[in-house]
């Protein structure tokens, strides 16, 4: 699976993943930095077969009005270092790749 983190991660965290997810990016890595509209974002994601992964809402309420694709994970309570949003990601790898696989359209992920 693809991650493509949104503009509320930091670009940092690709390389701290790239064993796991292959192929990831950030936003701003495939020139949609800035004020890309969310609906550009997605339909980007949707077309290159990318996963969202973003510490808001917004992106949970398009996964909500319309479904998968794009599989949309979000890292509730943001309020964390890159370093640790990359390992509660690493920590979830399996439930990442299970989900892909899924007919769910939201995985929410929580730091204990």
């Amino acid at each position: 699976m693809k991650l493509l983190f949104d503009a509320n991660l930091s670009r940092r965290i690709v390389p701290l993943l790239e064993d796991l997810f292959p192929g990831s990016a950030h936003i701003s890595q495939v020139g949609l930095a800035g004020e890309t509209p969310d609906a550009a974002i997605r339909e980007f994601a949707k077309r290159n077969r990318f996963a969202i992964v973003t510490a808001d809402a917004d992106f949970v309420r398009l996964a909500d009005l319309h479904g998968a694709p794009p599989p949309v994970i979000r890292l509730e309570r943001m309020n964390y270092s890159t370093e640790v949003a990359a390992e509660l990601v690493r920590r979830y790898a399996i439930a990442i790749t299970e989900f892909e696989r899924s007919a769910k359209s939201v995985l929410v992920l929580r730091r204990n």
